[in-house]
């Protein structure tokens, strides 16, 4: 399979990630809180295992045998550099995931119009997937092994974040259908950035390098920023334990995927 299908078929994957949300209306208020935030506990854990077991590594192995001194400097200044770079975006499209339906929706209420939340959550989801698949292509363009597991690190942040998403669209006064219908038309702007980076890292394949711990820097700051400090919410104790054991179970995931690409 050649480089561009793999990153074809591994964005639309993430695409159709978006009908997840589907199964959520089986599930009471309550209960589908419970679900999300184990869910978002693994993203977590996915996030952080990605950036640190795989991405980061990848890319000081692809630099090491460079003439380029203080190879691992540079490495963690572009992871740095992804970091800040993902904040900036945040704030500029307003994007704060919130996991939690009711809580997300008293934020958004100083919004003019629920037409104007919509359209918010749409362009920013849409920018967000391009992003997603920039980092899926530079990935497979550095080897098929960490396309895949940047894939999947990819794939564990957007279910919580795309059932989050679907919540506030239907809150907006969109249709389920709808809903559903646009939400997947944004995600497939995770399939035009793929195209996009191959195209723009088969010009130089150590853009693709450099790609990788930007990315990584982008994944700390999801963890650490968007998703963590849901966790921290947790109304009791045994939660908390719950949601932090999820979370090393996402970093485990990572670490078995390591282990199987060596």
């Amino acid at each position: 399979m050649t480089t561009l299908l793999w990153i074809l078929l591994s964005t639309f994957l993430i695409s159709l990630i978006s009908f997840i949300s589907v199964f959520t209306l089986a599930f009471s208020k309550q209960g589908l809180e419970r679900i999300v935030l184990i869910l978002v506990s693994l993203s977590a854990g996915g996030l952080l295992g990605g950036a640190f077991l795989h991405l980061i590594p990848e890319a000081l192995e692809e630099l090491s045998g460079t003439l380029e001194a203080d190879a691992s400097v540079t490495v963690f200044l572009y992871v740095i550099f992804g970091f800040c770079l993902f904040l900036i975006i945040e704030q500029f499209l307003h994007w704060h995931h919130d996991h939690h339906g009711e809580q997300c929706c008293k934020e958004e209420r100083h919004l003019k119009s629920k037409k104007a939340l919509s359209t918010l959550i749409l362009v920013g989801d849409g920018v967000h997937n391009l992003l997603d698949g920039l980092v899926i292509a530079a990935a497979f363009v550095v080897s098929p092994a960490t396309g895949i597991v940047t894939t999947l690190a990819v794939a564990l942040h957007e279910l919580p974040q795309e059932i989050g998403d679907f919540g506030v669209l239907v809150f907006s006064g969109l249709k389920r259908s709808k809903a559903l219908f646009y939400n997947f038309l944004s995600g497939l702007t995770a399939v035009l950035g793929g195209f996009i980076g191959f195209m723009f890292a088969e010009q130089s394949e150590s853009v693709a390098v450099y790609l990788l711990p930007i990315a990584a820097g982008g994944f700390i700051y999801l963890a650490a920023s968007d998703l963590i400090p849901e966790i921290k919410h947790s109304e009791s104790s045994i939660r908390m334990f719950l949601h932090v054991f999820v979370l090393i179970v996402g970093i485990a995931l990572m670490y078995l995927m390591r282990l199987i690409e060596v």
